[in-house]
């Protein structure tokens, strides 16, 4: 395993939270071609588990690339990662889990890729559906939704309407999401309602303009875990991203599993949380 690095960043004026990242193979209960490795167990009984967990789940096409796959078998691996995930956080106590599924700008890859998203993603929304009622979950999707067509919409609505009385876990995709396009939306919304009177300019403050965005009544993240070791946000969550922990695994999001769960949760454990203050 590579040394773990904590490096502040400094940009204007403020510092941008360290990033631990973990250089080590992964392992995930479904492999293809493949035996399974022996993984190294966390014990996080005794650490604080954060509230609100999100994830940027990076690398699909490489792994597939990597086995003499197709791209497409990338992205079912990883739906089956997003299954599990969301079980072993709801075990956990994590209170929100969102998962970057689908941006904005993912309608600039090839005419197939995307139509195999989509077929993927009418599948798993059924699925998902059995195991958020198994397992007490809440479904919230969050991202302009009118683009997808409307069978996709109405599996959507029916994932939030079926579930909007469960009380463990709140799992909030993203689907046709950009975190610029957010809050150019949500500036949108704030303009109208000013011209109709329902606000002022001297209202306006942090608070009332998170309650414009789609995560509105959604607490922050706590931490965001990226996979496959790029250093960067890819236009997720911008606004509420200012106080969050990064966490970084080389790992393909295919290969991710409880264990690395843990292991982001362990390095979120060792930080000192201060919201731009002095402690």
């Amino acid at each position: 395993m590579r040394g773990i690095f904590k490096v502040p960043v400094l940009f204007m004026f403020h510092t941008i939270p360290a990033v631990v990242r973990f250089g080590i193979t992964c392992g995930a209960g479904v492999r293809i071609g493949r035996k399974k490795e022996k993984i190294m167990e966390v014990n996080i009984d005794n650490m604080v588990i954060p509230d609100h967990v999100a994830i940027i789940l990076d690398g699909n096409g490489r792994w597939a690339k990597k086995r003499g796959l197709p791209r497409s078998m990338g992205h079912k691996e990883g739906c089956v990662v997003v299954e599990r995930t969301v079980e072993d956080a709801a075990r956990i106590g994590i209170k929100y889990l969102t998962v970057y599924g689908f941006s904005t700008e993912n309608w600039k890859r090839s005419g197939e890729e995307v139509g195999a998203l989509m077929q993927l993603f009418r599948y798993y929304m059924v699925r998902l559906l059995k195991i958020a009622k198994t397992n007490n979950v809440r479904v919230r999707m969050i991202g302009e939704r009118s683009r997808f067509d409307q069978d996709i919409i109405d599996g959507i609505n029916r994932l939030e309407r079926e579930t909007e009385n469960n009380t463990g876990l709140t799992f909030v995709i993203a689907v046709n999401y950009g975190g610029r396009d957010e809050i150019v939306r949500a500036a949108r919304k704030i303009m109208k309602d000013t011209a109709d009177g329902k606000i002022t300019p001297d209202q306006m403050d942090e608070a009332v303009f998170s309650s414009y965005l789609d995560t509105a009544e959604i607490p922050d993240p706590d931490l965001l875990i990226r996979t496959s070791g790029e250093l960067r946000l890819s236009n997720y969550l911008l606004w509420q991203l200012a106080y969050t922990e990064l966490y970084v695994t080389d790992c393909y999001w295919p290969d991710f599993n409880k264990e690395e769960l843990k292991k982001a949760i362990a390095a979120y454990n060792s930080r000192d949380r201060r919201f731009g203050g002095v402690k």
